[in-house]
Parts: structure tokens; C-alpha cells; sequence
């Protein structure tokens, strides 16, 4: 069994973002590409933006802090700390609306 903090990641991550050129820092929690089941903490800036991509698989995204903006063609869903948004089955950006910390955890069928 592993215990993990994710205030604590949540701090970290965020502090490395800051200094980051790219507003961002991510790090696999659990799991990876050789498991069905993957959780990526994301820690974004405010006005970063994650470009559209194609969606990774059946996925979700709890926000731990902040306030975010997924967005998939004209139709867009914010969340705030607290919200779980699931991820459409289409292409889709992200955009940090304030400093923000995600959890997007993905299972690959």
C-alpha cells in the first residue's frame, strides 16, 4: 500500500510551476503507460493552457485547487476546487482560469 499526500503535491507542484517558462509541472501519482490505470497530478499557472489534444482514454479530472476551464468545440466547463469534470470523448484543451492543481486520472481500454 502507498499513502500520498496530494496537499502536499499540490504545493510542490505548484511552486515548480511558478518557476517554470511553462507555467506547468505534472507528475504521474499512480500508475503509467504499462497500466490500465494512470493518475497524473497537473499543476498550472493562471493563463496556462494545455493545447487541444485528442482525449487520452475513458477519463476524469477531480480540480484540487483553483479554477479551470475544459473546453472540446464551442461547448466549454469550468470547474473549481472540489469539482470531478469528466473528459468528452473528443478533442479538448485546458486552460488554468486562476493557479490551479488537477488530478487527471485515465484508464486505457
Amino acid at each position: 500500500m502507498q499513502k500520498l499526500s496530494l496537499d502536499a503535491l499540490v504545493r510542490e507542484h505548484l511552486e515548480r510551476a511558478t518557476a517554470a517558462s511553462t507555467g506547468r509541472c505534472a507528475a504521474t501519482v499512480y500508475g503509467g503507460h504499462e497500466h490500465v490505470l494512470r493518475q497524473t497530478l497537473l499543476a498550472l499557472t493562471a493563463g496556462t493552457v494545455l493545447a487541444e489534444h485528442e482525449n487520452p482514454g475513458e477519463a476524469t479530472l477531480l480540480v484540487l485547487r483553483g479554477r479551470v476551464r475544459l473546453s472540446s468545440g464551442d461547448t466549454s466547463w469550468e470547474g473549481r476546487t472540489g469539482d470531478l469534470i469528466t473528459i468528452p470523448e473528443a478533442r479538448h484543451s485546458l486552460q488554468a482560469v486562476e493557479d490551479a492543481a488537477v488530478l487527471l486520472t485515465v484508464a486505457k481500454t
